[in-house]
């Protein structure tokens, strides 16, 4: 029987956000995302690190997760985290900003546009973060697009 190690649940389970019964993956974004607010992380040097390592531990233990409470369960968020941070990579970090890209990112999540829904498949722990990777980086370029043509609010 494998089990998880409070380790495992406190970082899996993106510090216990994914044991709230309900929209879990929204607590998740909202907890990446005070992180995220914490001043300097936004930085390349900062949060590029974070999302590498956050990735490769997701994967580890999404299979353990997986092991544990079956497919894709609500409990992992660390996906979340890695979503969410890949979202706001290079944007200004107004008010303004860090609200449309949390919307657009939730909604981006839940949707899954191809080939996010797709992936989600797989199993184990790559099919738990990878979704979550493809609708950050659709969430990521469409913010950069409406900086680029709005500026920055």
């Amino acid at each position: 029987m494998i089990k998880l190690s409070l380790i495992e649940k406190l970082l899996g389970s993106g510090f216990y956000t994914g044991y709230i019964p309900f929209a879990s993956g929204t607590f998740g974004t909202l907890a990446a995302l005070i992180i995220y607010l914490i001043p300097g992380f936004e930085n390349p040097y900062v949060i590029v690190p974070a999302i590498i390592i956050f990735f490769i531990y997701g994967i580890y233990v999404g299979n353990k997760f997986e092991n544990v409470y079956g497919k894709d369960p609500s409990e992992c968020t660390i996906d979340e985290f890695v979503g969410t941070w890949i979202s706001y990579l290079l944007l200004p970090k107004t008010i303004g900003i860090i609200i449309i890209t949390f919307f657009l990112w939730r909604a981006s999540d839940i949707f899954k546009p191809y080939p996010a829904r797709k992936l989600e498949n797989l199993n184990g722990g790559i099919g738990i973060m990878i979704d979550d990777v493809v609708s950050g980086f659709y969430t990521l370029i469409i913010m950069h697009l409406v900086v680029y043509f709005f500026g920055k609010f």
